[in-house]
């Protein structure tokens, strides 16, 4: 605006002179315009307007001024403004960006993220001369601070805590750190976001083979443990039929047995005459048993 506010001064006069030369009233009524709009030209050049969510830094022949935060500020005509916007930004660290990290173990992962930060509007001048825009704070603040962070982290932690048990605890201690690093540069860490975090495929065969080891385990510890409940079953088994053997031969006398001997000769007499040995030691005279009772 200073610029074109001159050359319109300088086109008013060049009009004026030619005008006054050859007594032309339209020269002159050009050079009272160019005059004018000279005026409002400066006029604007000395007015700046700061969006809302944004922050503007007025920089003066290379000199730094304080943040002008949203609304109408007046300036001088030679200084310029750089707006920033305070508005989260997305840091996507995915695809081209995914961040390959190594475990404690050695495992190597593949860790993808979202770190949403914004400027802090009383630390824009500082953030200015650090970066210069917007852009290049992403670039050359925030992207390698987020990197190193996110391997350092994972770094203190295994292969298995890193891409299961605990990637909440990790999602939560990086963003602890990044905050911790760029807050005093005048970047706001609004949030940071694990989404996934991928083993390498190396490391996804000794998961794999882990697996299988662990299931191979599992089910051989079932097993044992499944003979051992048939063995104390088979000799709970054994032993109640022992003692059901030992309480029936301590019930069985030979009064006894030669009372069921009999009654069970006299049973089957029922149908035909049975000729037995008496019971009991076996020593007597053989005896029929008859339908009609004992002869």
């Amino acid at each position: 605006m200073l610029v074109l506010s001159c050359l319109l001064v300088l086109a008013a006069v060049v009009m004026y002179f030619v005008a006054r030369a050859q007594s032309s009233f339209p020269l002159r009524l050009g050079a009272g315009a160019a005059l004018l709009g000279s005026v409002l030209c400066g006029i604007a050049s000395t007015v700046y307007v700061v969006s809302a969510y944004e922050v503007g830094v007025p920089v003066t022949f290379g000199r730094v001024g304080a943040p002008m935060t949203s609304g109408m500020h007046l300036k001088a005509p030679f200084t310029d403004v750089t707006p920033f916007s305070t508005r989260p930004v997305d840091l996507n660290l995915s695809d081209k960006d995914v961040v390959e990290v190594r475990s404690s173990q050695g495992g190597v992962m593949y860790a993808e993220l979202t770190v949403k930060w914004a400027v802090t509007p009383d630390k824009a001048g500082e953030l200015y001369r650090l970066a210069g825009s917007e852009d290049a704070i992403q670039q050359r603040l925030v992207y390698p601070d987020s990197r190193e962070i996110v391997r350092n982290v994972f770094a203190r932690y295994t292969s298995e805590q890193g891409y299961a048990s605990a990637r909440e605890k990790i999602n939560a201690e990086i963003g602890e750190l990044i905050k911790e690093r760029l807050a005093p540069r005048g970047i706001h860490i609004t949030a940071v976001n694990l989404r996934n975090v991928k083993p390498s495929d190396a490391l996804q065969k000794q998961i794999d083979r882990k697996i299988q080891q662990k299931e191979a385990t599992e089910r051989a510890t079932e097993a044992t443990r499944t003979a051992e409940e048939e063995a104390k079953r088979r000799k709970i088994e054994a032993e109640g039929i022992a003692r059901a053997n030992k309480i029936l031969n301590d019930s069985l006398t030979d009064k006894v047995l030669t009372n069921q001997c009999i009654d069970a000769y006299r049973e089957a007499a029922k149908q035909n005459p049975v000729y037995a040995v008496p019971c009991g030691s076996g020593n007597g005279t053989p005896v029929i048993v008859g339908g009609s009772g004992r002869n």
